[in-house]
């Protein structure tokens, strides 16, 4: 399990539908090589569901931007392995990685849910975070 250093975080928000979508983000230089254009980064997201229906969790979709202009689009079920269902006022949280060509970059995407009362699917927005190698910030 990839650990975040809560000294180099960067913290963004959103809310859709009254599902609340927290990231923080980190850089990690040992699995990195600047030499090699390879770097890493980590990503903790917790997903609060403040609605007032139990949700499930169906689907992700990324778009993952470095800067050399390279864009790449990651969908797929779930998030690492799972599919959360999350009651009103739970809360699931998960750490996954990206590695990008340069030193800094975004990510932003989606979540597909389902609403397990009717059915229904709403689409939760993930938001635009940028990911950057702390000595670049100065």
């Amino acid at each position: 399990m990839l650990l975040i250093n809560k000294k180099a975080c960067i913290m963004d928000t959103t809310t859709t539908e009254g599902v609340k979508i927290t990231v923080t983000t980190n850089y990690l230089p040992d699995y990195s090589s600047p030499t090699q254009q390879h770097f890493v980064f980590a990503y903790k997201i917790i997903i609060e569901n403040n609605s007032e229906f139990t949700v499930k969790l169906l689907r992700r979709h990324w778009y993952i931007y470095d800067s050399n202009a390279v864009v790449r689009e990651v969908e797929g079920e779930g998030v690492v392995g799972q599919q959360p269902v999350l009651e009103p006022g739970e809360s699931h949280e998960y750490v996954s990685g990206c590695n990008l060509k340069t030193g800094i970059g975004k990510m932003r995407g989606n979540y597909t849910m389902e609403r397990l009362v009717d059915g229904s699917l709403f689409t939760v927005n993930i938001p635009e975070f940028v990911l950057i190698v702390p000595y670049k910030l100065n």
